[in-house]
């Protein structure tokens, strides 16, 4: 089975993420196309659809006017949903009814490391700018809690976004001489502390891939659930930044592993089911969700950014088409607005267009061509320099 799809900016369109969103944030699910109200929203969704706009923001050509003014309107309604999510430690509350009242819930790491991620790459596109000081002042009280995560997808997400700050910082540290970020440095911890919480985290996981691997399970859980790809991109990011040997190798073992899972038969890819999930005796087939074509894209891109090697680009593109239709239903799950089917089960696809899928979708499409174009700008040159994290 092979799909041709060339990665391009051209065809995507936000009209569907424009569809589920009101003057509060990015509702959760759909009817079909339409948006179920009653089902209210997540700060996990408004989190991932800032990272979004973010990205398109950053890949869409200047003269590409009227979808930069779209995506620029949304990230100031989903950077607004995570200031009033926001609680006065610094944790972010994740479930809200229709009627703007927050739900009964158990704190979510997995919540909180999806919005530190998104808040440094906000932070970072608007420096010294009002935008930007919201994103700023939302990670100098929510970074402290990365330390006390104790389960391995927040971890990661954390590990993840640490690992981009200290990046930006060595940046803007060459640039300007000082400083984390210009406008709140007095506020913010230092990058000594970043550092001190990145390798933390990175430990965590080693920690755990050494407690649950073995000759034929190259993974840090007993199972494999969820958001999978989130756990050696994490790995991948931790490598580029510090170099530690023994991460790097674990990094790309469970990459490889991960892939090896999700690979299909008859070529492509085959996100393992939420029916059952993976364990060393079975993978479930069935109810695949987007999430972890998106996951395993972003693992893939840093798997390329570490090891030059092209089988990861290839994954990262299988990804894509998988959206395209190179999977087990045999048809597109992506209309022409920029919708995305919640998932496929055996008999088909789940025809609501949800956020979580919606974004999945928008956010594949985003790192595929980021990916093609440092595949093009790179040609012969030597892998990533260690220390260095993806831009």
């Amino acid at each position: 089975m092979a799909l041709n799809v060339s990665t391009t900016a051209r065809g995507v369109s936000f009209r569907h993420l424009e569809r589920m969103t009101d003057d509060t944030g990015l509702l959760e699910h759909a009817m079909g196309c339409i948006p179920r109200r009653e089902e209210g929203y997540t700060t996990d969704d408004n989190a991932r659809a800032l990272w979004a706009c973010l990205e398109w923001l950053d890949l869409l050509p200047t003269e590409d006017s009227a979808r930069r003014e779209t995506l620029t309107r949304l990230a100031d309604t989903y950077l607004s949903f995570l200031l009033w999510a926001a609680r006065k430690d610094g944790t972010f509350h994740n479930n809200f009814t229709y009627g703007r009242q927050p739900e009964g819930e158990e704190p979510s790491e997995d919540c909180h490391g999806r919005v530190l991620w998104t808040l440094v790459l906000a932070a970072e596109r608007w420096p010294d700018h009002q935008r930007g000081v919201v994103a700023e002042t939302l990670l100098a009280a929510a970074l402290p809690h990365a330390a006390a995560m104790r389960y391995p997808r927040g971890q990661s997400h954390a590990l993840l976004a640490l690992c981009r700050l200290l990046e930006t910082a060595k940046r803007r540290e060459t640039a300007a001489g000082s400083g984390v970020f210009g406008v709140r440095d007095a506020d913010f911890p230092t990058e000594e502390r970043l550092e001190e919480w990145a390798r933390l985290l990175e430990e965590r996981l080693i920690r755990a891939y050494r407690r649950h691997a073995g000759e034929h399970w190259h993974w840090p859980e007993e199972k494999m659930t969820y958001a999978n790809g989130i756990l050696p991109a994490a790995l991948l990011a931790a490598y580029l930044r510090f170099g530690r040997r023994e991460t790097g190798e674990i990094a790309r073992r469970t990459l490889d592993f991960l892939i090896e899972k999700m690979s299909a038969p008859e070529g492509g890819i085959r996100p393992i089911g939420n029916r059952g999930w993976c364990t060393r005796e079975h993978c479930a087939r069935w109810d695949q969700q987007p999430l972890e074509a998106l996951k395993l894209a972003l693992a893939c891109r840093y798997g390329w950014l570490a090891f030059r090697d092209s089988r990861y680009a290839e994954t990262a593109r299988a990804c894509r088409a998988w959206f395209h239709g190179l999977n087990d239903a045999g048809v597109p799950l992506v209309d022409g607005d920029g919708g995305c089917c919640d998932g496929i089960n055996a008999d088909g696809p789940n025809f609501n267009r949800g956020a979580e899928s919606t974004l999945s979708y928008l956010l594949t499409e985003a790192i595929c061509l980021r990916l093609e174009r440092e595949s093009a700008a790179a040609g012969e040159e030597e892998p990533a320099a260690l220390g260095r994290a993806p831009d």
